[in-house]
């Protein structure tokens, strides 16, 4: 049986990848960026040592693109933007989520009816 601390990365786990995909849907941003506003998220506090591994991943799946750019103080930063492919993955996302939420509301008891 999985104690608390397993609970929640376990539902971080399957989730993080499409949080991070929706920060960047309608703006650029760069890796650092990404993970402080995870740390403004203390149910989804993820370190530079999750993020950026899946930021890789993401990208070399097609759903992130990446360029440099000059940082306006320190050296350039990577700036990370959602592509085609990244959009449709995170809008079947939202479908699915709304549909498994409602789902799990109903039978953890949570009182919440869609």
């Amino acid at each position: 049986m999985a104690d608390v601390a397993q609970l929640s990365t376990s539902l971080r786990r399957g989730t993080l990848e499409f949080c991070v995909l929706a920060m960047v849907e309608t703006e650029d941003r760069y890796g650092n960026e990404i993970v402080r506003r995870f740390g403004d998220e203390p149910s989804l506090a993820a370190s530079e040592g999750t993020i950026y591994p899946l930021l890789s991943r993401l990208r070399r799946a097609g759903w992130l693109d990446s360029k440099w750019a000059e940082s306006p103080a320190g050296p350039p930063r990577r700036y990370y933007a959602l592509t085609l492919s990244g959009r449709a993955a995170l809008e079947h996302f939202r479908t699915e989520w709304v549909s498994f939420r409602q789902t799990v509301d109903r039978l953890v008891g949570t009182g919440e009816v869609a």
